[in-house]
């Protein structure tokens, strides 16, 4: 199915409700949708109790619309979904429209909206996780980015912004993701240690750990907690969604997955089968805690001094290790 051609968002203000359509929702939502959902399904009558969108075929889509100050956080995701599906088609919902409707350049007035398929998404089972590992390594992580290390647009990992950038090496990159952590914790005296020791793992962790590896940028997903995973329940797939993504090392990707568990060891094992540990193999554990780190890190950020005391764990078995 190809994407409805873009409408432009000072059409979009101006449309017409269609009388073949039902509506259950305000007549200024329906002129931002509509437009896409008949260019989808042409004939049909759509019933929108946002954020679920139903068809008279049956089909149902997903639709949102945000805040002003909400824009680069939808531009984020509309990105990261749109990458996944070139990289691996029906593994995240589908992006099927994104933009500014009310758009003006002078006020930065304007409110994003965006429309994707619905899945009806249960739990990871141990078969579907395995599923998950085998496509993660072969389409996801096989998916490479002619620009470098980084991303076209800011993402969120949560609520946190990512700034991205394109980089010429993985060390640099993520360097970089670290550094802009650091900045957004507080200058306040319980995170001292943490910020200082951060800032040596930065000098002389990352450039220990990640200059050495011979990688290519890599498609991640971001966010691989089991709260983004969960199985089809129509198709019985694998299916992730909310990303943040970047280009970077496939590793990083594992991370958040350890962290947090709720995703069964199935996955890690047909992950590696697929994709073997990058080399020097001996410090694959090594990196996992430093890519654990920048979560354990953006956690503090997001929640304050509760997971400091896992950050700065992290950061003294990486100082210990390092040469």
């Amino acid at each position: 199915m190809d994407l409805p051609p873009v409408v432009a968002a000072n059409r979009l203000g101006s449309l017409r409700l269609l009388t073949t359509v039902a509506c259950l929702i305000d007549p200024a939502m329906s002129s931002i949708f509509l437009p896409y959902l008949q260019n989808i399904e042409p004939g049909a009558h759509f019933t929108l109790n946002l954020p679920l969108v139903t068809s008279s075929s049956g089909k149902r889509y997903y639709a949102k619309v945000g805040s002003p100050g909400e824009k680069d956080q939808y531009a984020g995701e509309a990105e990261s979904l749109r990458a996944i599906y070139e990289a691996a088609p029906g593994l995240a919902p589908r992006l099927l429209a994104s933009g500014i409707i009310g758009d003006d350049t002078r006020s930065g007035a304007g409110n994003p909206f965006f429309l994707s398929e619905y899945m009806d998404i249960g739990g990871l089972t141990v078969q579907t996780a395995e599923l998950l590992g085998e496509r993660l390594a072969k389409e996801l992580h096989a998916f490479k980015s002619p620009d470098g290390f980084g991303f076209a647009v800011p993402t969120y990992c949560g609520a946190t912004r990512q700034d991205n950038g394109w980089f010429s090496t993985w060390e640099e990159c993520f360097s970089m993701m670290i550094k802009n952590l650091l900045q957004k914790l507080p200058s306040e005296r319980k995170y001292v240690e943490l910020l200082n020791k951060g800032e040596e793992v930065r000098k002389r962790v990352v450039p220990w750990l990640l200059r050495p590896l011979v990688i290519d940028p890599v498609l991640l997903h971001g966010d691989l907690w089991s709260g983004n995973t969960g199985t089809d329940r129509k198709t019985g797939q694998p299916v992730i969604f909310d990303p943040s993504s970047y280009y970077g090392h496939g590793e990083a990707d594992l991370a958040i997955a350890r962290i947090f568990g709720g995703i069964p060891e199935s996955f890690f094992a047909a992950y590696h089968k697929q994709m073997p540990k990058t080399e020097p193999v001996q410090q694959y554990g090594l990196r996992g805690d430093l890519y654990e780190l920048y979560h354990y890190l953006n956690h503090t950020v997001l929640f304050g001094g509760g997971y400091s005391g896992s950050a700065l764990q992290k950061m003294n078995k990486l100082l210990r290790a390092c040469p």
